[in-house]
C-alpha cells in the first residue's frame, strides 16, 4: 500500500484522492461485520452519545444511521482502521507519521437523508488542522445511494466558517456547485479527503444501504496520538449541545 508521487500531488491539488481496491479482500468480512453491528439494538438509544440518527426522506421517520466511535466495539473495523498500510498511505500524504484520530461507521439505509454542505474541521481547542479522512467503502457508493460529493481545490482556502467552536454548514454560494465530484466507490475502495474539503451527500434513493467506514487521522506534529482526548472532549461538547435543548440524561455506552 504505497502511493505514487502523482497520487500525492493530486491529493494536495484537489483535496481528495480515490485509491481503488485497497481493502477488496476484506470487503465481504466488512459487510458481514456491518450486519452484525446492526443487531446491537440495545445500544441504539437516542441518549447514547455513540449513536447518530437521520430522517427518512419521505416519511420523516427518525432512524438509526451511525456508530461513532466504532472500532472499540468491532475487531474487524479496528483491524482495518489500524492497518499499517493504510496508515502509511496517510503518512505519505502528510510527509510525516500519521495517527488515527476518529472513527465511525455510517449505515445510510434506503431512504435516509443526506448531509448538508460542510467541512469536517471544527475550531475546537487542539482540533488538528491536519485532519483528513479515509473512507473505506463497504457497499457500492454512487449518486443514487447518496455518495459523498466533494468540491476540489477549496481546501487550499482553509476553514470557510467562523472559528467559534460550533459546527457550521456552508451556504451553496461558498463553492461553485458545478465543480462537485461524486465519490463513486466499490467495496474495498478508499477515498481520502482533507478536513477543509467542502462536501455533502444526497439522500439514499437506492434499495440498499450505503455503508461507509470513516477513518480520520492527524499528522504527528499536530498533537500526536490524541484520539482518546478527542472523544473525551467531543462527548462533553455533545452533552452541552443536547442540554441546550433540555436533553440532560445522555451517556456513552
Amino acid at each position: 500500500m504505497t502511493l505514487a508521487p502523482s497520487q500525492i500531488e493530486t491529493y494536495h491539488r484537489d483535496g481528495f484522492l480515490i485509491v481503488p481496491g485497497v481493502f477488496a479482500a476484506e470487503s465481504l468480512e466488512l459487510q458481514s461485520e456491518a450486519r452484525r453491528l446492526l443487531t446491537l439494538t440495545a445500544l441504539m438509544e437516542s441518549n447514547n452519545l455513540r449513536c447518530r440518527w437521520q430522517n427518512h426522506i419521505e416519511t420523516g421517520e427518525c432512524r438509526f444511521d451511525c456508530f461513532d466511535p466504532v472500532i472499540d466495539m468491532s475487531p474487524v473495523c479496528e483491524r482495518v482502521a489500524r492497518e499499517p498500510g493504510l496508515t502509511e498511505m496517510v503518512a505519505q500524504l502528510y510527509g510525516e507519521p500519521a495517527h488515527l484520530f476518529k472513527d465511525k461507521l455510517i449505515f445510510k439505509p434506503p431512504g435516509a437523508t443526506g448531509y448538508a454542505m460542510h467541512q469536517d474541521f471544527i475550531s475546537w481547542e487542539n482540533f488538528p488542522e491536519s485532519f483528513l479522512t479515509a473512507i473505506v467503502a463497504i457497499d457500492p457508493s454512487d449518486a443514487t445511494s447518496g455518495a459523498t460529493e466533494v468540491f476540489p481545490g477549496y481546501h487550499q482556502q482553509g476553514y470557510l466558517s467562523p472559528r467559534d467552536g460550533m459546527y457550521h454548514t456552508l451556504e451553496d454560494d461558498k463553492v461553485d456547485l458545478t465543480r462537485g465530484v461524486t465519490l463513486d466507490l466499490q467495496p474495498g475502495d478508499v477515498a481520502f479527503f482533507s478536513g477543509f474539503t467542502p462536501h455533502r451527500s444526497g439522500p439514499n434513493h437506492s434499495d440498499h444501504s450505503r455503508r461507509l467506514l470513516y477513518l480520520s487521522f492527524n499528522a504527528d506534529h499536530d498533537g500526536g496520538d490524541i484520539r482518546n482526548a478527542h472523544y473525551e472532549y467531543f462527548h462533553r461538547w455533545l452533552q452541552e449541545r443536547y442540554a441546550e435543548y433540555g436533553k440532560t440524561d445522555t451517556y456513552f455506552r
